[in-house]
């Protein structure tokens, strides 16, 4: 329907010199349903058109005929306001309802984009922090996907490093007696106890730069065999979480996959005089682009995390014929990815202009900041059973009748969906302050609410003898609630649009809550059974089950047919 307004517009206007595409973007849903559905801002065109936005306006509104669709044209205050016929408003919108609805339209070739994201360091903690790169990224990468994207889904592990070398070490030195444990809090304490002891005694450090060179040149075949071991251990227990978080990886990378390229690459930047050595390191000098200096290579020639970016850089437009790679980082690598991508600009990498960078704030806990070093974090399993304890707690108060089973299956689900839904609805590059009792509410702007939302749409479709109306013909008159409802429904396309070009979950989590909101006040004030309209608000409320369902797809959430 904005299309058709659009190209009457366009008819008019001629003289402006905008094709209907344009005309479209312009025009804007009033804030008051009294205003119009469609307005018409004749302010962008006074230039065009070297009149006044009011004249403007009151022209065009005799101009214009009402046809069919349009019930009514108003100029006002210098805006076209567009009174459409609420009725086919009603057939065309909810006519478009089905599974794929607000997937947009394939356009030729597909786009190939890699997204690379969650990135979470063997023998580390992963913990709440983790999460929300991880639920951006797949969110992300569905709303690509939905918009007609191949997506990569990427993830790029650091399994060597001086992180791994300290853990070997504290593990040799203090606690080999214990053997290998397969749990994630023993994993993460021998990493915290390692900063902890090397920050008392800082010449225990010669000994972890030892032990990182011995790993380095895998020549020690015992400590080879320990890190297999071990890492091993962490991705096994990775792929777990993983798997409770929705998502999955299409392509692991591994630093020690890119280590000796890496390495090789940064002798190469020093001999093309690209990079240079200072103080027996090698570095990118970065100062006059006000990016610092960029170490490659520690003076002992052991190579850094920046020497195998690159690497990573060249390794995935080799495996892959990408249109773009998306880096999915937190915001304190801010300045690391910076001197990447200006690194692979100086270095002419044929496919720099296709690297981007997408930052996310860091999660914080009331009390302050979390560390892997020291420790003051919650790990995920810890974490995740804190949510699941909350959630079956809640669940019986509201179905003492249920098994157990049952309910360790819905309280994954909602568990899952708060804490997804509060890592997705703020703005990524916000700091996140985690509640977990604000998340969990099962009220507000929360995932809880948005599955219970759906759930009682479908309570509704099952309580009904009668199914939704299949071949769409609205009353004439339609309530306000009804109108609101179907109009929110009809914006989800572009919604998913918005968030797709900028890259942004938090769109279509707004969007969620909003239309949440409407239904259920659609809900309070018009009766769906029993009424005499009951098969068209059936249609309704299934029209809004099925968008829900895809927005909440889009961010990862599994709804429930109860809660």
């Amino acid at each position: 329907m904005k299309e058709e307004i659009a190209k009457l517009l366009a008819k008019e206007i001629k003289e402006a010199k905008l094709n209907p595409e344009e005309i479209e973007s312009m025009l804007e849903i009033p804030p008051s349903i009294d205003m119009g559905d469609f307005s018409l801002p004749c302010f962008r065109l006074a230039g065009k058109l070297r009149k006044n936005p009011v004249q403007i306006a009151d022209e065009l509104a005799g101009k214009i005929k009402k046809d069919k669709t349009i019930e009514k044209i108003e100029a006002k205050n210098g805006y076209l306001n567009f009174f459409v016929k609420k009725s086919n408003f009603a057939d065309e919108i909810l006519g478009k309802i089905n599974k794929d609805y607000g997937k947009g339209k394939e356009k030729g070739k597909k786009e190939l984009v890699m997204v690379e994201f969650s990135q979470a360091n063997t023998h580390k903690a992963f913990h709440v922090g983790h999460i929300r790169g991880t639920s951006i990224g797949e969110s992300i990468s569905r709303i690509l996907e939905f918009e007609n994207a191949k997506v990569i889904r990427a993830n790029y592990q650091g399994d060597t490093g001086m992180h791994v070398a300290k853990w070997l070490w504290c593990y040799l030195k203090y606690h080999k007696k214990e053997g290998l444990k397969e749990d994630e809090k023993w994993v993460a304490g021998i990493y915290v106890d390692a900063v902890k002891r090397l920050g008392e005694n800082e010449k225990l450090q010669q000994e972890v730069e030892e032990i990182n060179r011995k790993l380095e040149e895998g020549k020690d075949k015992a400590l080879v065999e320990l890190w297999k071991k071990t890492r091993k251990l962490c991705l096994e227990a990775l792929e777990k979480v993983y798997k409770e978080l929705n998502t999955h990886f299409d392509k692991y990378y591994f630093e020690s996959e890119v280590e000796k390229r890496g390495k090789e690459i940064a002798q190469e930047l020093v001999k093309k005089g690209i990079a240079k050595i200072s103080e027996e390191a090698a570095i990118m000098d970065l100062e006059k682009y006000g990016l610092s200096v960029w170490v490659l290579l520690r003076k002992d020639g052991t190579v850094l995390y920046s020497a195998k970016d690159i690497a990573l850089a060249y390794k995935k437009f080799e495996d892959f014929k990408l249109d773009r790679s998306l880096y999915m980082v937190a915001d304190e690598q801010n300045l690391h990815m910076r001197q990447l991508l200006k690194t692979l600009e100086l270095m002419k990498f044929p496919q720099a202009k296709k690297c981007r960078h997408i930052s996310y704030a860091l999660v914080r806990l009331p009390t302050g900041k979390m560390s892997s070093r020291t420790g003051d974090n919650i790990l995920y399993s810890e974490f995740k059973e804190e949510m699941l304890d909350y959630a079956k707690k809640e669940i019986k108060k509201r179905w003492p009748k249920l098994k157990e089973k049952e309910i360790a299956e819905r309280a994954l689900k909602i568990s899952i969906a708060a804490i997804k839904y509060a890592m997705l609805r703020q703005d990524s590059n916000k700091v996140l302050v985690f509640s977990k009792e604000s998340a969990m509410s099962f009220e507000g702007d929360t995932g809880p609410y948005l599955q219970y939302s759906y759930a009682r749409a479908s309570s509704i479709l099952k309580k009904s003898e009668k199914k939704p109306m299949s071949k769409i013909e609205a009353p004439e008159k339609l309530e306000e609630k009804e109108i609101e409802l179907i109009k929110k429904i009809g914006d989800f396309p572009k919604i998913v649009e918005d968030a797709s070009r900028n890259l942004n979950p938090s769109i279509i989590a707004h969007y969620s809550f909003e239309l949440a909101q409407v239904f259920n006040e659609f809900y309070h004030n018009c009766p769906v059974i029993d009424s005499k309209q009951e098969e068209f608000r059936l249609k309704l409320v299934d029209s809004f089950r099925a968008t829900l369902k895809n927005a909440l797809y889009l961010l990862g959430i599994e709804v429930m047919e109860e809660m």
